[in-house]
């Protein structure tokens, strides 16, 4: 393990690994906000906070697990010539898990919405904490694999998770009220969810597919949408004139 001597070193390191950890949050941030969405407001907020602790303590443990977390890469069958790890299985499982999450959501805003006054905040509320445990699980996996990738400095790795969750926690907030602003938008970020789940089937039966392909296609899809409600926005005005 590297020493707790401040050199440029390990500063780059922490910078470099504080957005990092931001970067692959957003999908976990984005899955979040769209589970706590349909709880009252006192609920939601309570939610969202236990769920992003839930995921920093888990990847701390994970982290201080990491020879368990990387044991899970090693073979446990071979499927038609393919090795099969613990970590494929969870990644196929997680990926099945945001596909059917996405899905059916997707269909409750296109067919009938749910009402909130259906939903019972106590069992709400625990479902949402469930959800969120198993995600932040699966996606510790690229979190805790990448810093470990990046440095052996525990301290370091550890001080960095915990920032970019403080970084998580502030903006998560936001994140829920623009998409309960912009419904347009939480359809995009189901897309968004579909498309991670997808990745980690692929992920799970070795087909590697590079995280900044779907963070371009995300962002670029969001600049589209901007762009589509500025028009809106600004024709309502124009025809609100008119009239």
């Amino acid at each position: 393990m590297e020493g707790f001597i401040l050199s440029p070193e390990i500063i780059i390191s922490f910078l470099t690994l504080s957005m990092l950890e931001i970067v692959l949050g957003i999908d976990n941030l984005i899955f979040i906000a769209l589970v706590v969405e349909k709880l009252p407001k006192s609920y939601s907020d309570r939610a969202r906070q236990i769920g992003l602790g839930l995921a920093l303590v888990i990847r701390i443990i994970m982290l201080l697990g990491v020879v368990w977390v990387m044991s899970l890469t090693k073979p446990l069958i071979k499927i038609f010539a393919v090795d099969v790890s613990a970590k494929d299985i969870l990644l196929l499982a997680g990926g099945m898990f945001l596909i059917g999450k996405s899905t059916l959501e997707m269909h409750s805003e296109i067919v009938a919405e749910e009402s909130e006054n259906d939903i019972k905040p106590m069992s709400g509320f625990m479902g949402a904490i469930t959800q969120i445990a198993l995600i932040d699980f699966v996606f510790s996996f690229d979190s805790i694999i990448t810093a470990v990738g990046l440095t052996t400095n525990i301290p370091v790795i550890i001080s960095a998770i915990i920032v970019s969750m403080i970084v998580m926690l502030a903006a998560s907030g936001y994140i829920s009220e623009f998409l309960k602003k912009y419904p347009t938008f939480k359809m995009l970020a189901l897309s968004f969810i579909l498309m991670i789940g997808t990745l980690l089937m692929a992920e799970g039966m070795h087909f590697h597919v590079p995280r900044g392909y779907v963070y371009f296609a995300f962002a670029f899809s969001m600049f589209v949408e901007i762009l589509n409600n500025m028009a809106v926005h600004r024709r309502r005005k124009h025809a609100k004139k008119n009239n």
